[in-house]
């Protein structure tokens, strides 16, 4: 047996022991620069290397942003994890994921974007990664509704910078920048509804291989009121509903089979031009981006969708709608920056599967680079107060369309076509 003397000595050594570990400060482990290291140049801080952590985009702050009001940015990511408005192949509700986490090398170097002479990811504009909105995969009008809900709470509020100054928003206002990452093309309905709630109607740049400009009777057979909404037929709805602004919407990339002539015909009616892939053999990248500015301007507000299936699937394979015969990565960066002088106020892509994608992550690869392009094209223009040159007080009540904008001026026809499909 242990001896009682012994026994006592031992639980006392034992208390002593607990006791200055009690009182020690927490040793701080290695130094503070194995883990942050301070880039050489005009870069920033890297925290770790970019094959680690937490996929953000691009490896920016993350926030909650919908669930604290108080959280305020420039420009925001928000992913939109959707796609049951698919025609052929699901699974673009792992795009937001997906373009995540091809993003990761976005500012391996520091972020620096040379043909725009800007740096994205260190600028005046706070940019945040704000999560998904919580979408159900159970109900299309609620998850619609979810998304444009989630969408007007990120971009109704106050942005970080110029937030009293005067915008071209509604009111005079100035709002932050809302980039959404789909899920397929559906969602840019509700996000039109949305746009129109802080802005009006708007002008659209839309780069697609496909219209999603047709009629629910000729897409998908329009069943019920619900299916007639889908990744096909939600520019029509778009239209109908006012949402864009009057005859200043262009196609660029399209290279799509119709039903017949009519499609095109039924495309000017909801008021767009189109701009086919096929032409940039003939007018090149710069005949592109003068037929773009040539048709939206330079002064309007302008939102742009870009559908991941603009590329050709040799460089963007993960889509639901694959189409050959489309423009490089290459090509559609080049075309992108050529609209750095466009008022730029929120964007889309939309249509990246994941699953269907190279080991090498092409598509969400490529789908994070024009990301990167249009994010720089927002920041180089500045805070959205920069659009309006007269002095604030002049704003004094909100901004008016007139009623004949508000429709693209074949819209009526559509009225009556959709009046006669419904009889």
């Amino acid at each position: 047996m242990i001896p009682q003397a012994l026994l006592s000595l031992g639980l006392a050594a034992v208390a002593a022991g607990h006791g200055q570990h009690d009182s020690q400060k927490a040793m701080s482990g290695p130094h503070e620069s194995l883990w942050f290291n301070t880039l050489p140049g005009d870069g920033g801080t890297q925290a770790d290397s970019v094959f680690s952590g937490i996929s953000t985009f691009g490896r920016l702050p993350y926030k909650q942003c919908l669930g604290n009001s108080d959280i305020q940015y420039d420009i925001a990511f928000i992913g939109a994890p959707f796609d049951t408005g698919t025609s052929y192949r699901p699974g673009a509700r792992f795009g937001p994921s997906g373009i995540r986490q091809g993003s990761r090398r976005l500012n391996l170097y520091g972020g620096y974007n040379v043909p725009l002479a800007t740096n994205p990811f260190n600028s005046w504009a706070t940019v945040l990664d704000c999560g998904d909105i919580p979408v159900t995969s159970y109900d299309n009008k609620w998850a619609l509704h979810q998304i444009e809900e989630g969408h007007y709470n990120l971009l109704s509020r106050p942005p970080k910078t110029d937030a009293e100054a005067a915008g071209p928003a509604k009111g005079g206002k100035t709002l932050p920048r809302i980039i959404t990452l789909g899920g397929d093309h559906t969602i840019t309905l509700p996000l039109l509804r949305s746009m129109n709630r802080a802005y009006g109607p708007v002008t659209v740049i839309h780069f697609d291989s496909h219209l999603d400009t047709w009629r629910p009777k000729v897409f998908g057979g329009s069943p019920s009121e619900q299916a007639a909404i889908n990744h096909g037929t939600y520019f029509y709805h778009a239209a109908m509903e006012g949402l864009l602004l009057n005859d200043t919407n262009i196609h660029a990339g399209i290279r799509t089979t119709l039903s017949g002539p009519s499609d095109y015909d039924n495309d000017g009616y909801c008021g767009f031009e189109i701009v086919e892939a096929r032409e940039i053999d003939t007018i090149g990248t710069e005949g592109i981006i003068k037929r773009i500015i040539d048709r939206v301007g330079t002064e309007k507000p302008v939102y742009l969708s870009l559908d991941i299936d603009t590329l050709d699937p040799a460089f963007a394979p993960a889509t639901g709608t694959p189409e050959t015969g489309g423009w490089s990565t290459r090509e559609l960066r080049t075309i992108l920056r050529g609209l750095e002088n466009v008022n730029l106020i929120a964007a889309d892509i939309v249509e990246v599967a994941p699953a269907y994608d190279t080991n090498a992550e092409h598509t969400t690869m490529a789908a994070a680079d024009v990301l990167y392009e249009i994010m720089s094209i927002m920041v180089k223009k500045g805070p959205l107060s920069k659009m309006i040159k007269s002095a604030p007080q002049e704003i004094v009540e909100e901004k008016k369309v007139p009623e004949e904008q508000k429709r693209p001026s074949g819209v009526s026809k559509l009225w009556k076509v959709f009046a006669e499909e419904k009889a």
